[in-house]
């Protein structure tokens, strides 16, 4: 089943949370291709994925979201983009089996069109040698994530929906303006946002990161004006970061991500699942929110 069909179907689905700091807490260094361990580190890899399955998801991502050729080359790595991405999938769908969707990470490449620092055509194809290795992997769809640039988004989700047959989630990540509404941190805002990807071909569109479960419910309620009919997801951070003992931390607890559950899905959410600093137990407090608001329906 299509995940655009699960929801229209009357189901509000419970995603996942937090990789980056859970592969690290499981040895990835500071400076480490977090990437490569889809192929150097697999089990724990998996590990993570399962944990969420565990949790109460219906969802998992992948260990992909720095997998363009354009971050990889950082590592030295450009040239493995297909089969590093390729991997993640497939350990993610080892993780999901035939019950749970697999939702195939793409992040920004960190050029700037506008800039000149790379061609349409060349950020094409790197999002299209993603796409097509996480379809070859297993993913049922693709999330273009963290984008803050309509053009870069834009292009992935053509890329995918042109090389591919899986549907395309998108979201940006918005921050509150001194004058008390989110923009991302290339101007654009919910609306603008919501028209733009909506037009290439998204099937669903969301947020995530850089805000907390309460400011999250705020954006959805911006692109539920712009747009009143497709699904929504939100992939929230567990608050915002804060500083201690040198170390940024994450301070919002499962139970208080529980709490704001209700009022992001009469905001228009149809998937809540996290971002930074969410572990399996933030993911598990959302999963007994959506079945007691369920219930209550």
């Amino acid at each position: 089943m299509k995940i655009r069909k699960a929801i229209e179907a009357g189901q509000v689905l419970v995603s996942d949370g937090a990789w980056g700091t859970f592969l690290h807490a499981k040895g990835l260094k500071p400076g480490e291709c977090p990437e490569l361990w889809n192929v150097t580190h697999p089990q724990e890899v998996l590990d993570i994925a399962k944990s969420y399955i565990e949790a109460g998801a219906n969802m998992i991502e992948t260990n992909s979201f720095g997998g363009s050729r354009f971050k990889l080359d950082h590592y030295g790595l450009g040239e493995r983009a297909f089969e590093l991405t390729e991997a993640a999938a497939a350990i993610s769908r080892q993780a999901a089996g035939d019950a749970h969707f697999v939702i195939g990470s793409i992040g920004p490449t960190g050029k700037i069109l506008m800039m000149g620092d790379v061609t349409e055509e060349e950020m094409v194809d790197a999002f299209k040698v993603q796409a097509t290795a996480l379809a070859q992997g297993g993913a049922d769809a693709i999330v273009v994530e963290t984008m803050s640039a309509i053009d870069e988004a834009v292009l992935a989700i053509k890329a995918t929906k042109e090389n591919t047959g899986l549907e395309v989630i998108c979201t940006f990540t918005f921050e509150k303006t001194i004058d008390g509404d989110y923009r991302t941190m290339m101007g654009v805002s919910p609306e603008q946002m919501a028209a733009a990807v909506i037009e290439a071909g998204a099937d669903i569109i969301g947020t995530n990161c850089g805000n907390g479960m309460k400011q999250m419910v705020e954006i959805i309620r911006a692109l539920r004006r712009a747009a009143p009919d497709i699904p929504m997801l939100v992939h929230a951070n567990a608050g915002a970061p804060v500083i201690r003992d040198g170390v940024t931390v994450f301070p919002e607890t499962p139970e208080e991500m529980f709490e704001v559950v209700p009022s992001l899905i009469s905001a228009g959410a149809s998937i809540v699942g996290g971002c930074c600093g969410t572990s399996p137990d933030h993911i598990s407090a959302i999963r007994r929110a959506v079945e007691m608001a369920d219930h209550e329906s």
